[in-house]
């Protein structure tokens, strides 16, 4: 009796009705290193500790970042599922289509996608402006505090860093692909500097007890204290909360349906873990003026001030600044690889423009400047508060679990014959998928109220008008007369043309003419 052959990249994702267009020159290696990079722990933490610090202190940074980061692992397992059973750029809204019943695929994948779209964008936006953000802190330090930057000036360094990852995520699959491991290898180091050298490095008088490291809750907010834990998980959430972006170079990627789950759930749980170490580092070293901290243009600058000094924290803090501009990398071209993705099945306007691959770089340039441009937009938020700005930080967090609660759920609720691939849980499938998708409702509620109960234009949380405004029209331009997706839009629609074309294509020309309209390729696995 012979062994079933395994089928080749090539082969899989014709399967899934899509030619090879990409060069596969991502590693397994690299492929954690996306998702790895685009979590970017200290830069991340840096970005929204002030969420951790204003709704709890040293037991949210630290208790907190311990049980969000079990809920996170849930979800990345339950994604990890389906990205090892159909390993393709267009995951979310895909395998949406692939698993939901036949009343509702059409309306949830273009849900998922645009879901999906924003939550990406809004992902690569708000660490852009993190970067910038950054950036001005740095020159506050070097200023001796004299330089306050103005939201003008943030905004201004902001667009010549999202026209930097514009050049880079431009570049060619092998350079984008080496320069992986190079994020890999700093991110780590930078979290042992931290872990390692910030208790050493902390004065006396600015080391903390365990009880206010670990015990004492400090709720600098109006919310009741349990509430304000909740909101405190914001800081965790957002920091790992990108790593799908490992699905969407799954059509670069060499093994992909063990390289794709096993990136994205070691990317997880290695950052949970060493994450942890990094906030018990913080907590116990960050002094007990929490308020000082709060109102602190960037909170874990004033931490390595205190610690560190003005060179010592400008040495490290432009070693943070260059991680964070490589996180912003990684999420654009993660984020190009979905907008080019949703292209491909008409799912966008503008579509067959977004769908190009350049002619010299073999990438989908169009789509880079695409997300880049919507992610300038976004930053336009600053203008209207510094509780506006920070809603991006939120809408990523809540774009990306409306994506990925649906796919999840519909493998268990859709009328489908989901057949695994090589990474699965087994038997343990339903109750991980069961605790990753509650938990992600109800995340996604909390995340629409404001940081204060008491709130007026200013200190609104606009992540419900962002969200709901940019779903509510695609949902109108769904279901519009005459023009709208429901009288064309058909899912994943099978590009390979004809048997010839792939030669292990595994379904025969009169299947494939059904497929154009009804694509239920993770059955086909």
């Amino acid at each position: 009796m012979t062994s079933k052959k395994k089928p080749t990249d090539e082969e899989l994702l014709a399967s899934l009705g899509y030619k090879q267009e990409f060069k596969r020159e991502f590693t397994p290696l690299e492929v954690f290193g996306v998702a790895f990079s685009i979590i970017g722990l200290v830069p991340s933490i840096a970005s929204v500790l002030f969420y951790a610090i204003a709704f709890g202190g040293g037991p949210a940074m630290v208790w907190g970042w311990a049980v969000a980061s079990v809920f996170i692992l849930t979800v990345g397992i339950s994604l990890a599922e389906l990205g090892s059973a159909a390993p393709t750029s267009g995951g979310l809204y895909f395998w949406t289509y692939s698993l939901s019943s036949p009343k509702w695929k059409g309306l949830l994948c273009w849900v998922v996608g645009y879901a999906y779209a924003v939550g990406s964008i809004s992902a690569f936006s708000s660490i852009d402006w993190g970067c910038a953000v950054q950036i001005m802190a740095a020159a506050t330090i070097g200023s001796g505090g004299t330089f306050q930057p103005t939201s003008a000036q943030t905004y201004a360094v902001f667009t010549m860093v999202i026209f930097a990852h514009i050049g880079i995520c431009s570049l060619g699959t092998a350079i984008l692909a080496r320069l992986q491991r190079v994020y890999v290898v700093l991110n780590l180091l930078l979290c042992l500097a931290i872990i390692i050298a910030l208790p050493v490095a902390t004065p006396a008088e600015f080391r903390n007890t365990v009880d206010f490291a670990l015990k004492d809750l400090k709720n600098l907010s109006e919310w009741p204290d349990g509430y304000a834990f909740i909101l405190s998980l914001n800081t965790p959430l957002w920091t790992i909360c990108s790593f799908a972006s490992s699905v969407n170079i799954s059509e670069e990627a060499s093994n992909a349906a063990t390289a794709v789950p096993w990136g994205m759930t070691l990317a997880v749980a290695i950052a949970g873990i060493v994450g942890l170490a990094v906030n018990i580092s913080l907590a116990f070293c960050m002094g007990t003026d929490l308020e000082a901290l709060n109102n602190s243009n960037q909170p874990m600058a004033q931490i390595f001030f205190q610690s560190f000094g003005e060179r010592g924290t400008l040495i490290i803090w432009a070693v943070i600044v260059i991680t964070q501009f490589m996180m912003g990398s990684s999420m654009l071209l993660a984020a190009s690889r979905q907008i080019f993705a949703f292209s491909r099945d008409s799912g966008l306007p503008f579509s067959s423009w977004l769908y190009r691959l350049n002619k010299f770089t073999k990438t989908p340039v169009n789509a880079v400047v695409f997300d880049g441009v919507v992610a300038l937009f976004m930053g336009c938020l600053v203008f209207a508060g510094d509780q506006a700005i920070n809603a991006i930080f939120a809408l990523s967090i809540v774009g990306n679990y409306v994506a990925y609660s649906i796919p999840i759920a519909a493998r268990f609720l859709g009328q489908n014959d989901f057949k695994p691939g090589p990474f699965n849980l087994g038997k343990f499938s339903f109750p991980v998928t069961t605790i990753a998708v509650i938990f992600m409702v109800f995340m996604s509620i909390v995340f629409f109220f404001p940081m204060s109960p008491t709130t007026d234009a200013q200190g609104m949380n606009y992540t419900v008008v962002v969200l709901g405004g940019t779903m509510l029209l695609s949902i109108i331009y769904f279901y519009f007369p005459k023009y709208g997706g429901v009288n064309w839009f058909a899912g994943p629609v099978p590009n390979i043309n004809s048997i010839s074309e792939h030669s292990s294509t595994r379904h025969s020309e009169e299947d494939r003419k059904d497929d154009a309209t009804a694509v239920d390729v993770i059955d086909a696995c």
